[in-house]
């Protein structure tokens, strides 16, 4: 047999040299480099190992070692508890078959200690966003969604660096919700990058999944820039002063601004008029509108255009999760004293976009959007998601679960346009 690796504490003469020869050649390195790995992960040298399709010169020299015939057949079988008798009694190692590994192969890492080192990294790397999650019980969902897909681990090489961006992470939420905040100044303040949470960078994917938890939305969610947009919008954070949009018809203008002027002549064509956040930034006196009814889906705006044209009365369309934009207009109307009616989808992301509303608002008037108004529209579409309070009518919470149907707002579009059409006036 020909000489293994060993360390200079093989060297030389009598019972190293006797080692070298029983376990130090290339034929038996296989049950050394067994043993070594067995004692790296911290078990015992003790029971069987098994090498297949064992070679003719392999099983002559697992014989040498035992000073007997080592069985027949294609496999090989060594007791580890064997050789370490063996080794013992011949003097060739005080401590057994332990030694004699150490001696040939050099000190033994200690992978579980390793393993248990890295465990312990990553927990701590998670120490602060899990503060904040206890606080936030919202997001616990969110948590445990982020252990069972490895998505940190999976952005992050190691425990250290995923300490970082899981610093930056929580500190970005600490911010969230953060109505009419631009995410380049978010990521600015958070974490010193105003770049920090553009598109495909690791703490954007992180920080866009728990804006979207924080909404009630699917935590994967959808991709594109659209979707994006709308998960960024619903913590109130835009993108940019141009792609927050908002669509509106019949709202009264004015004449001090750009933005009041192009309302006044939306509403005298009966037209619809979509509005950016950045227009609604730049006019900073409050709209004057009485009665203003707010929908979520821009069909009612598109058949209340058709139908009613410059005789529609005040109508925001939150087009799904309301985006900054929306929130703008809404925040200047209720600043001149108008008063809201709202009615969207009846299903629980419906119920959560009502919710906000409402919450923003400080309440609004619920526009066919109770429980008796649910349960007077024919359905079979499943309800499905977790059920939402409402506060405007606790019992529509119990008739939609009770009743297990959604709603859309799009099968009650002709009752709609009844209401928001004006009535003669009566002499």
């Amino acid at each position: 047999m020909s000489g293994g690796d060993t360390d200079g504490s093989v060297t030389g003469g009598g019972a190293s040299a006797r080692l070298v020869r029983l376990l130090g050649g290339d034929e038996i390195a296989w049950l050394v480099d067994r043993a070594r790995h067995r004692l790296e992960q911290g078990r015992s040298l003790t029971g069987t190992v098994t090498l297949t399709a064992a070679t003719p010169a392999q099983r002559r020299a697992a014989e040498a070692l035992l000073g007997r015939r080592a069985g027949a057949g294609s496999s090989l079988s060594v007791s580890l508890d064997e050789v370490d008798r063996v080794l013992r009694a011949s003097g060739v190692t005080a401590d057994g078959l332990r030694e004699a590994v150490v001696r040939l192969r050099g000190p033994m890492r200690d992978l579980s200690g390793e393993k248990a080192a890295r465990t312990a990294a990553w927990q701590r790397a998670f120490t602060r966003l899990d503060a904040l999650v206890a606080d936030r019980p919202e997001l616990s969902g969110w948590r445990s969604w982020l252990e069972s897909t490895g998505l940190v681990r999976r952005l992050a090489a190691t425990a250290g660096e995923a300490r970082i961006l899981l610093d930056r992470l929580s500190a970005v939420l600490e911010r969230l919700p953060s109505p009419g905040t631009p995410l380049g100044r978010l990521a600015a303040e958070t974490c010193g990058d105003a770049h920090g949470l553009d598109e495909g960078r690791p703490l954007a994917t992180l920080a866009l999944s728990a804006a979207r938890a924080l909404s009630g939305l699917p935590y994967a969610g959808e991709s594109g820039a659209d979707a994006r947009r709308s998960a960024w919008a619903a913590v109130g954070v835009h993108l940019d002063d141009l792609s927050s949009l908002v669509l509106c018809l019949g709202l009264p203008g004015d004449d001090r601004s750009p933005t009041g002027r192009m309302l006044s002549a939306a509403r005298a064509a009966g037209e619809p008029c979509v509005l950016t956040l950045r227009q609604l930034r730049r006019h900073e006196s409050p709209f004057p509108a009485g009665l203003v009814r707010i929908c979520e889906n821009p069909v009612v705006v598109a058949a209340a255009a058709d139908e009613l044209g410059a005789s529609c009365p005040p109508l925001v369309c939150g087009g799904g999760r309301p985006s900054t934009a929306v929130w703008r207009l809404l925040d200047l109307l209720a600043a001149g004293g108008a008063t809201f009616a709202y009615h969207g989808d009846f299903d629980w992301g419906g119920i959560a976009i009502a919710s906000s509303v409402h919450e923003r608002l400080g309440g609004f008037q619920p526009w066919r959007f109770d429980a008796a108004s649910y349960q007077a529209v024919p359905s079979s579409a499943a309800l499905s998601g977790q059920a939402r309070p409402t506060p405007w009518d606790p019992g529509l919470t119990v008739a939609m679960e009770r009743r297990g149907v959604r709603v859309e707002e799009e099968l009650v579009l002709a009752e709609l346009i009844a209401d928001l059409t004006p009535r003669p006036m009566v002499r």
